[in-house]
Parts: structure tokens; sequence; C-alpha cells
């Protein structure tokens, strides 16, 4: 198979590791990809949000997959055009999308399907917002409704810190992400990630994951794209997540069909669990970023045929084999990171790095210039080992870490905390 993956983070590198680990893989593509990335695959110049311009590079390549690893591209609809071209592809239409791109539509189906969420508002004004903050008091999650690449979540604390992020969100600060904002009830519990396959029909979990989303060590701090990850979540038992089929996942999908926008793709929910029950934090309409880095060095080669099998409409005979294992991802991020950081400095030491299906150091951020790679990115590295026990992928992953020479970098010293 000729296989294309559009993206260029650390997600998209391990999308393609694990595809490549599939003997039906003859030749992979990515667009653009990274310097790590390039190492293993093809990379080409592609304007990842034109279905078009995909459509046609598809057509040039004899491409037989396309896999979407962003948000962004599904969003605008490049699954749609591609599809409607006769090609198979891993990714929803821009309809179903609408469970990441909008807060407040993911609120309404959940309302629709009776799925168990925070209790919410909806704004599309600053002084609306504010006063039902002060009703309703803090702590409390103001969200922007539209795509903000992870980071348009505030916890705000206090009133006064609720009502300085709805200012920074209608002033711009999300762009037009926080146009809309959903102001929702602060749920206590522990969050993990729990991901699906769904072809428009069958639902089929494939695994468990929970992330660092803050900067600082013991969940302190600014959120972040996410600082690390481990999987699988222990809090996540088999049962709660048989209750979150039940009671979210499956009603949600019958919702999104009945109204004509059949989801096809991953599905990742974020959920809340206290006392044995978990209720929605989010949908995310693709893999996690960096929990797609701890699933795929688990799941290895199966990877490609089941994301092959929920593009052309064949979960229900698809299988998935987990190794009773662990995975752990350190993220290396710039210094400065989230806020401002600095670009182009060089990171040494990677060439020296253990390279197997227990070890591996997925670029995000990374390009090469000069024989060089250089930092481009705000988070640029995920140091990610498997190992029997958690422990042990933990100090695998560490130890990754402490061979990677770079001091403009830096990561939290206590992933995986909580579980171990």
């Amino acid at each position: 198979m000729n296989i294309l993956i559009l993206g260029s983070g650390g997600r998209e590198h391990a999308l393609a590791w694990a595809t490549l680990q599939n003997p039906k893989c003859d030749k992979l593509i990515v667009a653009p990809g990274n310097a790590g990335i390039a190492q293993i695959a093809e990379c080409a110049t592609l304007n990842i949000e034109d279905g078009a311009a995909v459509t046609e590079f598809c057509a040039e390549n004899s491409i037989d997959l396309v896999i979407i690893g962003p948000e962004a591209p599904l969003a605008a609809g490049v699954a749609d055009t591609l599809r409607d071209a006769g090609f198979a592809t891993f990714g929803p239409s821009a309809a179903a999308a609408r469970l990441e791109a909008s807060k407040s539509f993911t609120k309404e189906i959940c309302d629709a399907a009776n799925a168990p969420t925070a209790a919410y508002g909806h704004f599309t004004d600053a002084d609306a917002a504010k006063a039902h903050v002060r009703g309703q008091g803090a702590p409390i999650v103001i969200k922007a409704d539209g795509l903000a690449a992870g980071k348009g979540v505030i916890i705000a604390e206090t009133v006064d810190q609720a009502c300085a992020a709805i200012d920074d969100m209608f002033g711009g600060a999300f762009g037009q992400a926080g146009a809309e904002v959903v102001i929702e009830e602060f749920m206590t519990g522990e969050e993990a990630s729990f991901f699906i396959l769904v072809d428009g029909e069958t639902c089929l979990p494939i695994g468990t994951a929970q992330d660092h989303k803050r900067v600082g060590e013991g969940d302190t701090g600014p959120n972040t794209g996410g600082m690390g990850a481990y999987s699988p979540a222990p809090v996540l038992t088999d049962e709660i997540a048989q209750i979150a089929m039940d009671q979210i996942i499956r009603p949600t999908m019958a919702e999104m069909a009945r109204r004509g926008m059949p989801y096809q793709g991953v599905l990742y929910a974020g959920l809340m669990i206290e006392n044995g029950l978990p209720r929605l934090v989010e949908y995310n309409v693709r893999f996690g970023d960096p929990e797609c880095q701890v699933l795929m060095l688990r799941l290895g080669a199966q990877a490609l045929d089941l994301m092959q099998a929920c593009a052309e409409g064949r979960l229900t005979e698809a299988r998935v084999t987990w190794a009773d294992d662990h995975a752990m991802t350190v993220v290396l991020a710039a210094q400065g990171y989230p806020g401002s950081y600095e670009k182009g400095s060089e990171i040494k030491g990677l060439d020296k790095l253990p390279e197997d299906s227990f070890h591996m150091t997925f670029h995000a951020g990374t390009k090469a210039k000069d024989g060089k790679i250089t930092a481009t990115g705000g988070r640029v590295l995920n140091a990610t080992a498997r190992g029997a026990t958690l422990a042990e992928a933990r100090d695998r992953a560490y130890a990754l870490v402490d061979g990677i020479d770079w001091p403009e970098g830096f990561c939290r010293r206590d992933i995986g905390w909580r579980a171990l």
C-alpha cells in the first residue's frame, strides 16, 4: 500500500513509525513532516488544509490510504474532499469534526444524547458571560468555543480570574476560536483519555492514556498542549470504560448518525472519573498529542490494520491485541513554553539514542539544517519508552531524556506520578 499521513508533529511521527512496522506499507509519504519523520519516510511540501491540493497529490502518487493527523484539516473538510474523490481516508467529515471544532455543538449533542457532562452556558457577549460567572462562583472553567491548539481552556480559581479569561477570549487572545465562549462547572475527579475507532456504525475501543496538561510538576502552572503521557490509565478500569461506552460514546455516535453526520475516524474522549462514574470533559476528533505516542508504541504494526479497517467501514471484523505492558512519553519543550520561547537552538545526542520497539524519541517541533537538528516549536521532542511495568517504562523514557544534549529545553520530571 501507498500511504499518506498529513501533519508535522510528534503524533504524526508516532503514526508514521507504527505504520512502517506493518509489512503492508510499501511506500509512506508524510506532508509536511519534520526532521525526525524525514529519517524514516519521504516528506512532501503540501498545504494540508487544501482538500483539492491533497486530492491531486494522492492521485499523482497512487495513494491507497490517507491518515489525517491534526484537527485543522478535518475541520476544513479535507476528509470530505478525499472521500468524494474515492480515496480511503482515516478521519471524520467536517460536519462530524464539529465535535472538536465547536464546544457548544458538543454540548448540544450531549444534551440530545443524555450523555453525562458538566453543566454549562454558551455566550457570545462578555458581559453576559461575566454575569453567569458571578452567579456560579469559582472555581469554574472558561473555554474558547473553537479550535485553539489545545490551549483554549482556562481553569479559573477565582471570579476575577474567570472574568479576565473572558476578556482575553473576547479580546482576541485565541483569534476566531474565542469569538464564542463556553463556561462550564468545574468537575472534580481524575481525568483520563479514552480512544475509540468509529467507522460510521461500529465503535471499537483501542486504548486508554493519561496526559499531563499543566507545565509544572505536581500539575501546577498554565495548561499546555501536553507535557507527557502514559498508557494504560489505571483509573479507567474495564468497568468504567464499559459505562463510558454505554452512556457517552455510543449515544453520541447514534445522535451524530441520526443528524446525518455519521462519525468515521478516531474519537478521543476526555473523561473525568469520580466515584467510579465517568463524565465527558470534551471530545477530540484525532489522536491526542502526546497520547498517540504511547498508544502507537504499544499497538505497533496492528495500528495500520485498525486504521485501514476504520477507513473502509470494516471495524466489525477488527480486533485489538494488547500486550500486558506500559508506555510513557516525556515531552521536551523549549524554555519559556507555553509562553514565548526561542527557536533555532541546536539539539545534540539524538543519533546516539536507542531506536527500537521499546525506545523511540519522536520529533515534534524540529528541523534539519546543515546536518544539525534544531528546535522550531514549543514542544520539540517526545522521549517514549515501553516496559513490563510503568516504573520500567518511566526509567527508560527518562534515560532517553538524559541522553539528549539540549540546554535550551526542559521537561517535567514527574510524568506518571498519579499512577506511580
